[in-house]
């Protein structure tokens, strides 16, 4: 495997890091002045962040990938044991109605961010050794579908909907490449469908969420608050938008402005423009990364690369399909 860095993966990354740090601060300078006294307040936590990021980054990419592929176990049963771990009062924090975080200080860190990659790192060892079962469901399917279903499980006593959803669907595409057959694919899509409607079906706040998605302006001031503020933003957009820091919905109509929706705030000021920007960046990062996966010969590595660049645009997909109105709000 070349140890060469892709520079094209690189540059879009890197443009893409640094043009969210700008929509932060735009998305975000308001609220922050209004909270902390400090407009600048996200931009310094996120730059703070990006500066680490990029370190980590640059010294995970000298680590030769057989690391992940002897440890895989043992960071998967780490994963397990912390997603246990941040269920129990006083160990877990709630945010936003989900014990999905441990709280340290003004920080906060969501175990199951990582469990997702030791989902994909453990699922390429296993695949990579395991490729002649892969015909026998029993003996070849079972076993990591097993597993999958055990982190989805603890990733929906949280309970947080939208992650579980990644992860199964980042497993059962590193299934298909791996030559499953596809009637499988048929049959798990099926029993899918029916575990997400009884998901639904036991929550209210998620039938809500189907209710609010088919006509949001039947709750507008409730549950189809949100996605309306977005569809406000990113309509008046236009062509061009409406200019740098010149978004109205940042001014506490839209929820997470700087999180969750920004990609609407993105929208509000630089319009479509400014929207095929980021998804273009995001179809270089797509690009880049299948091209990769497929001229690397080693079957681990080619899992592991195929496993992240999938999790990676299916997390953005959902997100945008959200923002935009195409699916429920997820979480």
């Amino acid at each position: 495997m070349s140890k060469k860095m892709d520079k094209l993966l690189f540059i879009a990354v890197i443009i893409l890091s640094l043009f969210g740090l700008v929509m932060i601060y735009s998305a975000s300078s308001i609220w922050a002045e209004y909270k902390f006294n400090d407009s600048f307040h996200y931009l310094k936590y996120q730059g703070a962040f990006l500066v680490i990021g990029i370190m980590i980054l640059l010294l995970f990419s000298k680590i030769n990938y057989e690391v992940y592929h002897n440890k895989s176990n043992t960071l998967l049963l780490s994963c397990i044991i912390l997603l246990v771990l941040v269920l129990i009062p006083g160990i877990g924090s709630v945010r936003n109605g989900s014990r999905s975080w441990f709280g340290i200080g003004p920080l906060g860190i969501q175990p199951s961010e990582f469990a997702k990659l030791a989902a994909i790192i453990f699922a390429s060892k296993y695949l990579s050794n395991s490729n002649k079962f892969l015909k026998s469901y029993k003996e070849g399917v079972f076993p990591i579908l097993g597993i999958t279903l055990l982190l989805f499980g603890l990733i929906m006593l949280q309970p947080d909907l939208g992650t579980g959803v990644i992860l199964v669907m980042s497993i059962v595409s590193l299934l298909f490449i791996a030559g499953v057959n596809m009637k499988f694919f048929f049959e798990v899509g099926f029993l899918g469908v029916i575990g997400i409607v009884i998901l639904i079906i036991i929550a209210p706040y998620r039938m809500d969420r189907i209710t609010s998605f088919i006509d949001p302006w039947s709750d507008a001031l409730g549950t189809g608050f949100q996605i309306i503020q977005s569809l406000y933003a990113i309509g008046p957009g236009g062509l061009l938008g409406n200019g740098f820091q010149k978004s109205i919905q940042k001014h506490f109509y839209l929820p997470e402005p700087q999180t969750d929706f920004i990609f609407s705030i993105i929208a509000e000021e630089f319009g479509v423009v400014g929207a095929f920007i980021v998804v273009g960046l995001f179809s270089i990062i797509l690009w880049r990364g299948i091209k990769i996966a497929l001229n690397t010969k080693d079957a681990f590595a080619k899992y592991l690369s195929f496993g992240m660049i999938f999790q990676m645009i299916f997390q953005t997909l959902m997100n945008l399909m959200v923002v935009i109105g195409m699916i429920p709000v997820t979480g």
